[in-house]
């Protein structure tokens, strides 16, 4: 069984480099497993690096702007759901 929670929503996508540009509602980390999820948009992945101005950090909390590397395409207004797996 497995539970999501709403951490935030993307603003923009860069194609170029697969970089989405998300707004933090609640606190996310390195190595999370992440869903982001829209109308066409389904994709599952670990978060492996973030950054803010242009600095690697490993978290970010309610209010942050984040450039996170997505391993597809992702568009605006997707929701990033934190995945935890419950047993």
């Amino acid at each position: 069984m497995e539970e999501k929670i709403l951490v935030g929503k993307v603003l923009h996508y860069y194609s170029r480099i697969s970089v989405a540009v998300i707004k933090v509602l609640d606190r996310i980390r390195v190595g999370d497993e992440i869903s982001i999820e829209g109308r066409t948009t389904n994709l599952r992945q670990k978060v492996e690096s973030m950054e803010i101005r242009h600095k690697p950090v490993h978290e970010a909390h309610a209010g942050d702007l984040v450039g996170l590397k997505v391993n597809g395409r992702v568009r605006r207004n997707d929701f990033v759901f934190k995945v935890i797996e419950s047993s």
